[in-house]
């Protein structure tokens, strides 16, 4: 009966809807800033705001307009002040609330900017339960006060000693956002890269300031410090600005930005840039080195501005420019080749880097090829992994969803993989504790039968490239053995595949400690807070305690790796700062160690 009534609702012109542009933020939100969250990831929805409108304040400074950006948040508020041209005043409400409508449509004002489809400001307006936006210009003012994208009130005026600018007031409303908090790190780190990508100019963030006269030569060298086989390699052009080295870490990590926005997932711009390093290193040389041989142990920043920026979402992570691809590859070739024929310290300590480098490639691929000959003897019927339908390497947008849970054993992976999304969400179960590989030389991950294993589900086994899954998710149980096994997963992944963890593709799997219910309401609890409160809040309760990831029922499982599935970053402050926290929790015992175990006991 119920189908049959849900058949015949009709489908006529009174079901059409049209929505406002700022409606349709607020029921779309991801479209505009990506994920909600609470604070705690990087690219949590409250930080995008914030970026949104300090996006704008750099385009002033860029375009040769105010040299310092305050920013401050207080409890939940946030403001940023720049002193840039300040918004025309008879335009500052449709600037902050009508889509499509702004300056950076014309050439003549904004050249290279971020913000380039007239939403950014608009969709922070909507998503805010208070928003206020005040423009100075001349000794006039203008300020606009809305609610959620509703304009409440607004005023002019003049006589005001104001510097020009504009002043941005938000809250992020906690209608979308429910509870969030923010994390200082992690603004702190946005603001050194804007200074880092626009030297001279000056940022102030809760009174600490951020500025940088060597650009991404300072950033890289805060990234890597004084571990490098060479001094840094600088160059800074027109519309492109790079810096490299080589380190003693394994593979490749990159920082890659267009017009000031970090593309965590690279682009054409990164691929030219590559690109354009392994053919100046090649027709310097007069050699043929493998990109894998000139690349092993390489750390880069690549910076260009472009007028016409095509990004593959709203949250500009993967720059999709093709034509942008000569001119980078001519340009870095170009430049390395300056430098190494300037530079015969630098040219020498490069060759011999990736001189060692195939040598070691060599070493490796018989190791490599005797660890391959043994698991063809397991891969037709490998029971440790449950695989999906849709895989990174091949199958697009719907490939970038792909999840693989590394689990601790059959039991453990028992309920995921009956509960899991057969298309998008692999399981591969651990055989027990694997192997601490800290200090170990790459051989040693492919004579591990368990690592090999893994690596070759994963698709890493030869290069991070052909990664097979959009996400890695360690699912290990809450407890001591499972605390252990995720460090020494961190520590294979730190020690050989950086990348993947730079790049945002390592993650955390949080399930419930604790369930509390009665008869007629039922509660998942993280933590003992949690279950305390659920314990208070539901009569006649009973609390179940789970160990384990297998104790949890298949037919409840699915909600905690479904829409809703909480999970936790694996990033780096800096990598410089790997080896020695690495050394310190994985390395061998020492005092030092030994104090800090019995100070942080419970």
């Amino acid at each position: 009966m119920a189908a049959k009534a849900k058949a015949a609702v009709s489908y006529d012109e009174s079901k059409i809807k049209t929505l406002s542009s700022l409606e349709h933020i607020r029921l779309r939100t991801g479209m505009y800033i990506g994920r909600l969250g609470d604070g705690s990831n990087y690219d949590d929805g409250v930080y995008i705001l914030l970026k949104e409108v300090v996006d704008n304040s750099v385009d002033e400074f860029i375009m040769g307009h105010g040299k310092q950006i305050s920013v401050a948040i207080k409890g939940s508020r946030v403001s940023a002040r720049d002193y840039g041209r300040g918004i025309p005043l008879g335009k500052i409400v449709e600037c902050v609330s009508v889509i499509n409508t702004g300056a950076k449509y014309n050439d003549d004002v904004f050249q290279f900017s971020v913000g380039l489809n007239g939403v950014g400001t608009k969709a922070v307006n909507a998503l805010s339960q208070e928003f206020r936006v005040v423009a100075f210009r001349g000794g006039a003012w203008a300020e606009a006060v809305f609610s959620r994208g509703v304009l409440k009130s607004q005023r002019t005026g003049k006589g005001s000693k104001e510097p020009d600018g504009t002043l941005v007031e938000f809250v992020p409303d906690t209608e979308i956002f429910n509870e969030y908090t923010f994390n200082s790190e992690f603004i702190e780190k946005r603001m050194w890269n804007y200074a880092y990508l626009n030297r001279g100019l000056t940022l102030i963030y809760n009174k600490q300031k951020y500025h940088s006269s060597g650009g991404l030569l300072d950033l890289l060298a805060s990234e890597v410090g004084s571990s490098t086989f060479y001094d840094i390699v600088y160059y800074a052009g027109n519309q492109i600005e790079f810096s490299f080295t080589h380190t003693s870490n394994y593979g490749e990590t990159y920082f890659s930005f267009v017009n000031g926005q970090y593309t965590s997932d690279g682009g054409t711009h990164l691929s030219a840039f590559r690109e354009g390093i392994l053919k100046g290193v090649n027709e310097f040389y007069n050699k043929n080195y493998s990109g894998s041989d000139v690349r092993e142990g390489f750390t880069g920043c690549v910076a260009v501005k472009l007028k016409n920026p095509i990004f593959e979402s709203q949250t500009k992570n993967k720059l999709g420019n093709a034509e942008i691809r000569g001119w980078i590859v001519t340009e870095v070739k170009s430049a390395l080749i300056t430098q190494l024929q300037v530079n015969k310290k630098l040219a020498k300590a490069l060759e011999e880097k990736i001189i060692n480098n195939e040598k070691l490639r060599k070493e490796l691929s018989e190791v490599q090829k005797k660890a391959k000959e043994a698991a063809k003897k397991v891969s037709i019927n490998n029971p440790n992994l449950k695989d999906c339908k849709y895989h990174l390497d091949a199958d697009g947008e719907k490939g970038e969803l792909s999840t693989i849970f590394l689990t601790e054993g059959q039991s453990a992976s028992g309920s995921m993989v009956s509960s899991r999304d057969v298309y998008t969400q692999a399981v591969f179960s651990l055989r027990g504790k694997p192997q601490n590989m800290y200090g170990k030389k790459r051989p040693a991950i492919y004579q591990n039968e368990e690592l090999y294993n893994l690596m070759e589900a994963l698709g890493i086994e030869n290069d991070t490239e052909n990664l097979r899954y959009g996400r890695i998710v360690i699912a290990t149980d809450a407890d001591y053995d499972g605390f252990h096994i995720r460090n020494l997963l961190l520590t294979f992944f730190l020690s050989y595949f950086e990348e993947l963890v730079v790049s945002g593709r390592v993650f955390i799997l949080e399930t419930p400690l604790f369930r509390v219910r009665n008869k007629k309401q039922t509660c998942y609890c993280y933590s003992l807070k949690e279950r305390d409160e659920a314990m208070a809040q539901i009569p006649g309760n009973e609390v179940t305690r789970f160990k384990g990831l297998g104790e949890i029922s298949p037919a409840e499982f699915g909600q905690f790796i479904g829409k809703d599935m909480r999970l936790l970053d694996v990033n780096v402050k800096s990598i410089k700062s790997v080896p020695e926290t690495l050394d310190f929790y994985m390395g061998k015992n020492t005092p030092e160690r030994r104090a800090f175990i019995m100070e942080n006991l419970i």
